[in-house]
């Protein structure tokens, strides 16, 4: 029989967005379960996911807490390309694997498999990736949840057994090309990082004066 932790896990988004505080999804279910954590932390889940966690719970429902975020339609993460310099970070963040690419090499979102968490964003280097509305615009669905968790639970299990892979480490053209850990770049490469840097701060200042 399931236990409570698992029964509340499987009514959590598995975006594991970490905006309720915790490490993931499974985290925050074994904090409600311990009475640890309120039901009103997930943004993803919003309004819906605590009716029916208060209802598994046989407790009252709370608003969304604010300082968790606001509860959007779902989004996907695009990478505007040209401006991508190949860091990687982006792809060690992703805890469903759904970004791809390799060292120095462009990377993109699979957008079928991005869970909209936002946890690329933050260490990109140079602000190249954005949060979109799936197009037609629609809500996080059970069955999102479930790809999005077994493909997080496939990554755990790898990472726990080959830590050094924490990374895509694929080239989709060449799978074998690719460094098991990023290397740190060149000379000539960290000047390329550094220009890209100076133009997203001007992006970013241009956007600012608008």
């Amino acid at each position: 029989m399931p236990t409570l932790a698992e029964r509340i896990n499987d009514l959590l988004p598995q975006t594991q967005c970490t905006k309720c505080g915790y490490a993931g999804c499974r985290p925050y279910a074994d904090a409600i379960a311990c009475g640890e954590a309120p039901i009103n932390r997930c943004p993803p889940g919003g309004a819906p996911g605590i009716v029916k966690l208060a209802g598994l719970l046989e407790c009252e429902g709370l608003p969304l807490d604010p300082e968790c975020g606001a509860h959007r339609p779902f989004e996907v993460a695009v990478i505007d390309e040209p401006h991508c310099i190949g860091c990687t970070l982006c792809i060690q963040a992703c805890p469903v694997d759904a970004i791809v690419g390799a060292s120095r090499l462009m990377h993109t979102v699979l957008p079928g498999w991005c869970t909209g968490c936002e946890l690329c964003i933050p260490p990109c280097p140079v602000d190249c990736i954005v949060m979109v509305p799936v197009q037609p615009p629609r809500e996080w669905l059970p069955g999102d949840a479930a790809v999005a968790r077994t493909r997080y639970e496939a990554r755990q299990a790898r990472l726990a057994i080959h830590p050094e892979s924490l990374r895509q480490p694929e080239n989709p053209q060449d799978r074998s090309a690719a460094p098991a850990i990023p290397t740190p770049p060149p000379p000539d490469r960290q000047a390329t990082v550094m220009a890209a840097l100076a133009r997203a701060r001007a992006r970013r200042a241009k956007g600012s004066e608008t």
